[in-house]
């Protein structure tokens, strides 16, 4: 497990955050236009990946995950709706509370943005050698094996909570 209190650890997570930094700031005359001409706003690509990230939501859950009053996210989800990125239904249990997801359309625009990014991420490895991709790989392979540590004892403490 992470030692996030000792002074190498610290430091060496501060030099990786830099070098983040230096490449997101390098790749900028690089952004795909398509980025540039979305009619999306910031707070509706909020709830697209609110409802892609944790599925179907009642919209008091998306008002608490984006941090806005549910007047607000439920204007937010209106205009998604009416660009038929977000579909409204009612909870099977409770009909009186609202459940939003994703339409097909809403899910294929976050698969369009990934693909999007996925293809700037393929640019820059383009230009490593076989051995910088091995390495690049075995420290992606571990930040995917504590992202994955991370979410189950996440969910292990959602569950804690409930009971």
């Amino acid at each position: 497990m992470a030692e996030p209190n000792n002074k190498e650890h610290q430091i060496l997570v501060g030099r990786i955050l830099k070098k983040a930094e230096e490449i997101f700031q390098g790749v900028r005359p690089i952004i795909p236009p398509e980025w540039l001409t979305s009619d999306i706003t910031v707070a509706q690509l909020r709830v697209l990946l609110v409802l892609y990230t944790r599925g179907p939501s009642r919209m008091t859950a998306i008002a608490s995950f984006i941090g806005v009053a549910i007047s607000t996210t439920t204007s937010i989800v209106d205009n998604l709706v009416k660009k038929g990125l977000v579909i409204r239904g009612e909870d099977a249990e409770d009909r009186r509370l609202v459940i939003c997801e994703l339409s097909a359309e809403g899910q294929a625009l976050i698969n369009r943005l990934w693909m999007l990014s996925r293809g700037q991420i393929e640019k820059l490895l383009q230009g490593l050698t076989v051995e910088q991709l091995k390495k690049a790989d075995e420290v992606v392979g571990f930040i995917l094996a504590n992202a994955k540590e991370t979410v189950i004892h996440a969910q292990r403490r959602a569950g804690e909570g409930e009971g």
